[in-house]
This record gives structure tokens, sequence and C-alpha cells, in this order.
């Protein structure tokens, strides 16, 4: 009896310690208004310190560009699809890239990276940050966006969720990939001539779809694109959707840009000499999958996007000035809580101790007549149509793009939040009224650069 005693004894302590143990990691939901939260007002202070760049509309708008082929050696773990737990690809479908442009109107320089992989991965924005020297295009002057395959390279993530999601840490793999995006910036800036630019606006309904709430929500069916031309009659073209690249399935597991890659490969062998894409708005978007197989299914992903680009309805509208202004802004963010349940969330520190913690910001680049602003996250689609019509009250048309080297999971419209589905309970990390807050960053960006 006494020995039993004991053991209930350490078995009540060890119960009590586990309950301490799960009270310090949990808590419940903060639904504050974001308009009453200390992270609203340092952005407001933040982006009211912003002084417009007066002089980036003068001189000759110049462009340059180049690509680096990041395919390994040897396999890696493969980012993207949680299932997979990082498994390292089985075949290269086809190689990943790196692309860059440098644009220079002969008062600012800024770069445009658009990489093959699932995001850019904060770990590598790390690593590049540190080689970059004086003399180089500074990282605040850098605008990032990616593909968003889920069959690109992993092994980047830090943190207990990289396992499943990007796969063991390898430190060579990143600074690969760093020194990739150098490579490209530098090789772009050593081409750059001038160009006439001009915004391509394209719909294209038939390949996109409201993957989080189908047809009771809406999509993004525009492709926007930034077209420039070399005086030698040379072309080039960036160009975002907002389709996931989510074409190939998870048990798929080939090295592949997906549709992203085969839409920039027919460009280049049609009208451009070079052509780079960058994941839109995202979140809540997926493609219209139509063939016999996945990779019949990607080549019409892309062939409808592209016809749709190439279209006959497109808009163009040439830009008739040279400005080139750039902004990256610290994001300020109420503290993390990634949900357990509707109601439990984890504490941020257990969320920082999972995932790693790193600098979240966004990027705004202005070209001409066309604005560019980098979010952080899976920016949904459905957040995009008032602010495109707010930019052109503004004489601007707008391309908002995800993966801008942070990262903070989705952000959704704000009428789903308590929906109990993928994007709104296991990835939405940041709480409540996301959608509207950063529809509100946008548009103080907009009325910034404007």
């Amino acid at each position: 009896m006494k020995l039993l005693r004991i053991v209930l004894k350490v078995i009540g302590v060890f119960l009590l310690l586990l309950v301490v143990a799960i009270a310090t990691m949990i808590t419940t939901m903060d639904d504050t208004p974001y308009q009453q939260m200390a992270y609203y007002k340092e952005w407001k202070a933040l982006i009211g310190g912003v002084k417009p760049d007066t002089g980036s509309a003068s001189g000759t708008l110049q462009a340059g560009w180049a690509k680096v082929n990041i395919t390994p050696a040897s396999p890696t773990p493969t980012a993207g699809y949680g299932n997979r737990r990082g498994r390292q690809y089985t075949a290269v479908h086809d190689s990943v890239y790196v692309r860059a442009m440098v644009i220079d109107n002969g008062h600012t320089k800024a770069a445009i990276i658009a990489a093959d992989l699932l995001i850019i991965p904060p770990t590598v924005i790390k690593a590049l940050r540190e080689r970059l020297k004086p003399s180089d295009i500074p990282f605040e002057q850098i605008y990032f966006g990616a593909t968003h395959s889920h069959n690109s390279i992993g092994g980047w993530g830090t943190g207990v969720s990289s396992l499943f999601f990007s796969g063991k840490y390898d430190p060579a793999i990143v600074e690969n990939l760093a020194n990739a995006i150098h490579k490209a910036i530098t090789e772009a800036q050593s081409k750059v001539e001038p160009v006439q630019l001009s915004y391509l606006e394209s719909l294209d309904s038939l390949d996109i779809r409201n993957r989080l709430v189908g047809e009771e929500g809406g999509i993004d069916p525009e492709i926007r694109s930034a077209a420039f031309v070399t005086r030698n009659g040379q072309k080039a073209i960036l160009s975002s959707f907002a389709a996931h690249s989510t074409v190939l399935n998870s048990k798929n597991i080939v090295l592949s840009r997906d549709y992203p890659g085969a839409l920039v490969d027919s460009l280049e062998k049609g009208r451009y000499n070079f052509a780079m894409y960058m994941a839109g708005a995202v979140g809540s978007m997926g493609p219209i999958e139509k063939g016999t197989d996945d990779f019949d299914e990607v080549k019409n992903q892309a062939f409808g996007v592209q016809n749709a680009l190439l279209s006959t309805n497109t808009k163009k509208e040439d830009s008739k000035d040279a400005i080139v202004e750039t902004l990256t802004l610290p994001l300020p963010l109420r503290a993390p809580s990634p949900r357990l349940t509707m109601n439990i969330v984890l504490r941020s520190w257990a969320f920082k101790k999972a995932f790693g913690e790193y600098p979240v910001f966004v990027k705004a680049l202005r070209i001409g007549n066309i604005l560019m602003v980098g979010m952080p996250c899976d920016f949904s689609g459905e957040l995009t149509a008032s602010l495109d019509a707010y930019a052109k009250t503004k004489g601007l048309n707008l391309m908002v793009t995800s993966f801008n080297g942070g990262y903070i999971g989705y952000i959704t419209h704000d009428k789903y939040f308590n929906r109990d589905l993928y994007e709104t309970k296991t990835m939405s990390w940041y709480g409540p009224y996301n959608g509207a807050y950063l529809q509100e960053v946008i548009k103080d960006i907009i009325d910034k650069l404007s």
C-alpha cells in the first residue's frame, strides 16, 4: 500500500506539472479590433514617416535581365505538401531557376527576383543580406517573389514545422540559393539598356477557382504583367497570376516548376526573349486541373493562362515616365497565435519555437505606371479587387504578389476567419482582422507612392 501511495503521488505530481506546462503553452484567441492594437499605431507611424522620392522621375528607364539555374546536383528534400514530410524528389522533370531583372533610371536602381521555389525562404534572405556588399543594390531596393511551386527545392526551413513543409535543414542549400540570387542580380545589372515599359492586364476566369469556399467566394481572374521592349526590339515580360501552383499533386515527387515553368518556357519560345513569373494573390485561389494526367494538366493550365495573356482583349497602357521608387518597411503584427482548436491557440513563444523567428516586412516597387506590392504571406485573391480599383484612381496599376522573403501564413477575407478550414485554421497564425489590416497597409502604400 505504501508503494501504491508513492506511485499515485508521483503520478499526481507528473499530471500537475503536465497541466502547468500545457497552460504555459496555450491561451484563448485575442479578438481585439486591430485599430485598437499597438501594432496598428506602429504601422501608421512607420508609413507616416515615408517621404516620396521626388527625383525618381528623371532620366531614361533602363532594364536588364538574367537567369541562373538552381537545379541541385543531387536530390534534396521537396518543399511543399506537408504530407510528404520533406521526402526527396525522385527525378528532375524540369530545371528550376532564379530569374532577375534590374531597373535603373539613373537616380534609383531596383532589382526584381522571381525564384522557382515554394516561397522566398527567410533563411535565404538572411544569408543574402549578409553577403550584399556596399556596391550591390541594397536589400531595401530588392523586390522578391516566388513561383510557389510545390515541387521544388527544400531543405531551407528551420524549426519543427520545416520537417513537414521543406524537409531537413541544410545550410549548404541556403547558401547556394543566396549565391544564385546574388549572381542573377549581378548579371542582370550588367545588361541594362533603355526600354519602353507597358502595363498589360488580361482576364482569365477559366483557369482559376476559389478553393476555400467555392462559388460562395470570388476569384482574382486578372493576369497582370509588366512588359519591356529595348530599342533593338528585345522583349521581356514579368507576369503574375493568382492560381496556386499546385497542378502537380503530392504523390508526384519530381523537381518541377509546375505550370509557371511551362508558361515561361512557352512565352520565351514565342513572343518574348525573356519571361519571369511571380505568384500573385494566391491565398484561397486554386488552378482548374484539366487533362489526362498531372503533366497534361500542367500544359493545359499554362496554355490557358498564356492564351489569355496574349489575347487581343488584353489591355495595354504604356508608361510615360521613368519613375523608379522602392519601399521596404517592417510589418507590425499582433503576437502569433496559431490555432489548436477554433478558440484555443498556442502562445507566441511556443509558435516561435516551432516555426523559428525572422523579420517580417512589406515591400513595394513603383516602375512608371505600375506599383508592385510584395506581401509576406499567401495573400488572398478575394482582397485585391477593391485595391486594384483604388490604385487606378491614383493613376497606378497594382500588382500584389505573395512570398516577399518573410512568411506569416495565409491571409484570407475576414468573413471566413471562423471557418474550420485549412487556410483559416491551420495556416492562419496571427489572429483576426488581418484581411482588413493588410488591405489598409496596401492602401497606405498606394497613397505614399502615387
